[in-house]
Formats: C-alpha cells, structure tokens, sequence
C-alpha cells in the first residue's frame, strides 16, 4: 500500500489536531467503558429482581 499522499505535516497547528485527536478518543473510550460498566451493574440487578420474584 502507497500512503504517500498522505501528509500529516500540519505545521504548527500540529499539537492542536493531534490532541484534539486523543481526547476525542479518549472520551469516546471513556464512554465505552461506563456504559459497559452501567450495563454490568443493571444485569445485576435484573438479575437479583428476577430471583426476588422467582422465589414468590
């Protein structure tokens, strides 16, 4: 593959769109990881309402 077309030279705005860059990414894996972490924490409970109403 030929990425020579490509450039990522970007002067002195560089800093700027690179870190914009990674605290987009970081963010967005930031709410990956919430909403897997919520997502665990409402299976438990479902799963403890279920047992709740399981055992009446």
């Amino acid at each position: 593959m030929d990425f020579g077309h490509l450039d990522f030279d970007m002067g002195k705005y560089g800093l700027f769109v690179w870190g914009s860059y990674g605290v987009s990414f970081l963010a967005l894996g930031g709410l990956v990881v919430v909403s897997l972490l919520v997502q665990a924490r409402r299976r438990k409970v479902l799963e403890a309402l279920q047992a709740a109403a399981d055992s009446q």
